[in-house]
């Protein structure tokens, strides 16, 4: 009886590729590119522990009724990395009409 030598490895069959339907498949819809967006001067706003916003007018931080999490949603929104007294720096930029 021959020995199986274990160290020469088995010769594979080469794959054949399985039928395709590329005849039948409609080519991708054309992509447009979305209009660019543009946005007007930033504004500095301070947002402290909780969640309150203020607003740099006339010399003095100002309380503002919007929070950061509104302006995300129709503004950009840029974390600054400095704090002051424990309260967060961000960059508002809001889209011209």
């Amino acid at each position: 009886m021959a020995r199986n030598n274990r160290f020469v490895p088995r010769r594979q069959q080469p794959r054949r590729p399985g039928p395709t339907n590329s005849l039948l498949a409609q080519p991708p819809a054309p992509i447009e590119p979305a209009a660019p967006i543009e946005y007007g001067k930033p504004i500095i706003v301070m947002e402290d522990t909780s969640k309150a916003t203020f607003v740099y007018q006339g010399g003095a931080w100002v309380p503002h009724e919007r929070t950061i999490a509104d302006w995300r949603q129709d503004c950009l929104v840029k974390e600054l990395p400095q704090r002051v007294r424990g309260m967060v720096r961000y960059e508002v930029r809001c889209p011209l009409s």
